[in-house]
């Protein structure tokens, strides 16, 4: 039994990080912090967690995290490289579920996220908390930068394709669409009830600042620099996200189908669909698994990779649970077993 702190407990992926913890075998939470609700018990504020968890909020000043063994930070961006070096150096493992530590070049990360990094040194020491490309340094890590949702679905989808150098890796687009809880819990009028009810639309199409994270991902597979177009869209609805991947075949006469389902054979939580499905959110929700098809439409040059996943869990707290499972030795699937909510 280990224990588990957790800084920012009070938004989305904090509530969703207790959601999954309260059932897992192996650990028991010991402290949440929230400077704006310290002292304020979680089930007050969650009452999904009513008779699940007696804790309360503490202010993270306060808060008993040098004793645990591993502190999640569900936090925004900037404040684990604040907290994180502190309780590494206490020999505290970090999984932090911001953009904090996931994209190495530090000046391209104060560049898309407009602030100074200020643990600059522990860079290096980051594993990127893809389980299915890099579970042995996981295993061995100290500090886990957790995959973003985006960036979760995308590189799933074509990590069969280019670790086989199957496709044209200078033109690769991923359309990709999340619900809205994707933004956070804070008010805005732009995710609000009202404008996003019976609307779709695309966003950030300039730039997101998830590129550079896939980017710097589909790089780390593919060995060497790729073209990628990335659009993001906003969907009505509250959790989800569907990817769809294109890229032009170099080998037309390789079997998709089999090339996904042998590299995800083994992998617990990437579900590859019997040929012609069509992966859908509503099958993922509240579940670590992400689903994938693959298509030749009209049997041409061009590869489609559909990618559904629940950007809450999958997309961020529960791979950061997985990622925490390969850590201490767990069962990789502990605590993640719950299938699909549907309806």
């Amino acid at each position: 039994m280990i224990k588990v702190g957790i800084v920012g407990g009070t938004g989305y992926t904090g509530v969703e990080l207790l959601r999954l913890l309260a059932v897992h075998p192996d650990v028991v939470v010991t402290a949440i912090t929230s400077r704006g609700e310290a002292g304020r018990p979680v089930a007050e504020l969650f009452p999904n967690l009513r008779g699940h968890f007696d804790l309360c909020f503490t202010d993270p000043a306060a808060g008993d995290l040098d004793h645990c063994d591993v502190v999640f930070f569900a936090t925004p961006h900037g404040v684990a490289q604040l907290t994180a070096p502190g309780l590494l150096k206490k020999g505290v493992r970090v999984i932090d579920l911001s953009a904090d530590f996931r994209i190495r070049d530090v000046a391209l990360w104060e560049t898309w996220y407009k602030q100074p990094h200020t643990a600059q040194e522990l860079m290096s020491d980051a594993v990127y908390g893809l389980p299915e490309l890099n579970r042995e340094a996981i295993r061995h890590g100290r500090l886990i930068a957790c995959p973003g949702c985006y960036p979760t679905s995308v590189l799933l989808g074509f990590l069969p394709l280019l670790e086989q150098g199957l496709v044209d890796q200078g033109d690769l687009i991923a359309s990709s669409a999340s619900g809205a809880s994707g933004a956070g819990r804070q008010a805005n009028i732009g995710t609000s009830l009202a404008e996003t009810s019976d609307n779709f639309k695309a966003y950030a199409v300039p730039g997101h600042r998830h590129l550079p994270e896939i980017r710097q991902g589909l790089e780390d597979i593919a060995g060497s620099g790729v073209g990628l177009t990335f659009v993001p869209h906003l969907l009505p609805m509250i959790r989800g996200i569907h990817s769809t991947l294109y890229a032009n075949l170099l080998n037309t006469g390789v079997d998709l189908q089999r090339l996904y389902e042998d590299r995800f054979r083994d992998e617990p939580f990437v579900d590859v669909m019997p040929a012609g499905s069509h992966p859908e959110t509503r099958s993922v929700r509240g579940s670590n698994v992400c689903r994938i098809s693959v298509f030749r439409p009209e049997n041409g040059n061009k590869v489609v990779v559909l990618a559904a996943e629940d950007n809450l869990v999958k997309g961020a707290s529960g791979q950061a649970i997985q990622n925490m499972n390969i850590m201490f030795g767990f069962s990789e699937k502990a605590g993640l077993l719950a299938p699909a909510l549907l309806p």
